[in-house]
Parts: C-alpha cells; structure tokens; sequence
C-alpha cells in the first residue's frame, strides 16, 4: 500500500506517521488544490517572548500577536516563517518553503 505524503503546518513536518495512525488505510491520493487567495504576508525576523513579531522588512513595525497566534507558530531561529493575513481578518503562521511555494508576490 502506497504512503502519501502531506504536510502538516502545525507540527512543521511530514505528516504521514500522524496520518496513517489516525486514519483508516486507504490506497488511494487524497484530492489535491491549488492555491488561488491572495494575502498578506511579512517575512518574519524574529518573535520575541513579549509575543512581538518583527519582520525582516524594517520598512514595517513590529507587531504584537495575539495568544492565539503563537499558539500556531511554528518558527525556528533556522526558519521563522512568514506573518499570513487573510481577507476575513484571520492571521497565521507558514513556513518559508511552504509559502514561497505557494505564493507569488503581486
């Protein structure tokens, strides 16, 4: 039976372990889709532990997230990840790879 890889943003690895523990086999593909949102998003720099969010872009301040947020983030000091601002107001954490994959600037 074949393993299918996904990603799992929340844990910022190859999810196919936490898939086949938690799921009935199957042998097929789950559905792919591409992308076609537009956001907003800053490369991030750093977070702080005063939950302070400062992106490498110094043309923009710093920005204070929420609890909720960092609960999300999964940034290292290797890749800290971009800042996601969607069009109903949600903010959330990507990985650089994951975001540059799937993002063109406009």
């Amino acid at each position: 039976m074949p393993v299918h890889y996904y990603f799992d943003y929340r844990y910022n690895q190859p999810a196919a372990k936490f898939f086949e523990e938690n799921t009935m086999a199957t042998d097929r593909e789950m559905p792919r889709y591409q992308c076609h949102k537009k956001v907003w998003a800053l490369k991030i720099e750093r977070v702080d532990e005063s939950q302070t969010l400062y992106p490498v872009d110094k043309g923009y301040a710093p920005i204070r997230v929420s609890d909720e947020w960092l609960e999300r983030y999964r940034g290292s000091d290797q890749d800290p990840g971009y800042y996601v601002v969607y069009d109903d107001g949600f903010s959330s954490w990507s990985p650089t790879k994951a975001f540059e994959g799937g993002y063109t600037r406009l």
